[in-house]
């Protein structure tokens, strides 16, 4: 596919609805991933077949969740800039210079997420004041999301 020129930042709504259809792709790995840790750490422990009840750590659920997250939004930005969220709503991720954003960017936005989420989401609606549309974890981890203009018939 020839590369398209950005022709704005994106709307909230445009995001959101990116950030819903990729939630509905990461839910269902996070569950696999966490029912595999759960069979494997079940068979390390010995616990018997027929065991009516088994509850993993959930310190371990929840580090398991955060990295099948990471890993998940890492590999598609790294991958094309583009998670299939991105792809359906035209939304691609650059670094400073307009290019693809290196590992290191793609993990240090993830971790950033959780700045933009704290205050109430305060993080997310900034992208409403900043001039170039600019969510808090874009501004700490140097990256920028672009809309791409409808692809020629």
């Amino acid at each position: 596919m020839p590369e398209q020129e950005p022709i704005a930042p994106p709307s909230l709504l445009r995001r959101l609805a990116a950030l819903l259809y990729d939630t509905l792709l990461v839910i269902p790995l996070i569950g696999v991933t966490v029912a595999l840790a759960s069979a494997v750490e079940m068979w390390v422990l010995g616990v018997e077949e027929g065991v009516d009840y088994y509850q993993m750590n959930p310190h371990i659920v929840q580090l398991l969740s955060v990295c099948c997250v990471a890993v998940f939004f890492t590999l598609f930005w790294r991958k094309g800039g583009q998670t299939l969220g991105m792809q359906a709503w035209r939304i691609k991720l650059v670094d400073e210079q307009g290019q693809i954003p290196g590992t290191g960017r793609c993990l240090l936005r993830c971790a950033a997420t959780l700045v933009s989420l704290l205050p109430a989401g305060l993080g997310y609606w900034w992208c409403l004041f900043d001039k170039q549309g600019r969510y808090w974890h874009d501004t700490l981890s140097g990256t920028r999301l672009q809309l791409l203009p409808k692809a020629k018939k």
